[in-house]
């Protein structure tokens, strides 16, 4: 009996549980085995190569792989998204900040096309909150996680959004006086 995508995917499901309890190089042997299954330029066997060695701290490593798999156009939207994301973390923990602002910008648009849903949507902008961050941008970050949060919270949702966007708007005005 020949195993099923999803047979395989469990299996990558059960490797990724287990990783509290193997060290980052089995981490990374045990999913190039699971990878090593599909054929060289499957997406989903160079998304997971690359999901490993990124974990692993494996950064320079992990972009090509995770480049491929985005570049494939055979991820699904989740995945595709959860690649972008991992990649623009990547590249600005390698330093390569605008185009890991790109990057996350391009998949924010993504999100804009009524067919591709809003999974990983909070997750993307926070990513980016963080890109902000590292490149001294800490207004706009904090003002992007604000309105990220907004909607959850039990209460002040419009407020908190509000004073976020005014705050950002004032920060605008005062560096164009610059």
């Amino acid at each position: 009996m020949s195993e099923t995508l999803q047979d395989w995917e469990a299996r990558v499901a059960a490797l990724w549980r287990q990783l509290d309890a193997i060290t980052p190089e089995q981490l990374v042997a045990q999913a190039d085995a699971l990878a090593a299954e599909r054929p060289a330029d499957d997406a989903l066997g160079l998304f997971e190569r690359a999901c490993a060695r990124d974990t692993a701290g494996l950064e320079a490593e992990a972009e090509p792989l995770y480049r491929a798999a985005l570049a494939s156009g055979r991820l699904d939207p989740y995945r595709q998204a959860r690649a972008s994301i991992q990649l623009a973390s990547t590249l600005r923990l390698l330093g390569r900040l605008e185009e890991s602002e790109s990057l996350v910008s391009v998949q924010l648009r993504r999100y804009d096309e009524p067919a591709y849903g809003k999974a990983l949507y909070d997750e993307t902008r926070a990513t980016l909150a963080l890109t902000y961050l590292v490149q001294g941008r800490a207004v706009e970050a904090a003002c992007l996680a604000l309105t990220t949060l907004a909607p959850h919270l039990s209460r002040y949702n419009r407020s908190v959004a509000g004073n976020a966007a005014e705050i950002l708007k004032n920060a605008a005005l005062a560096s164009s006086w610059s």
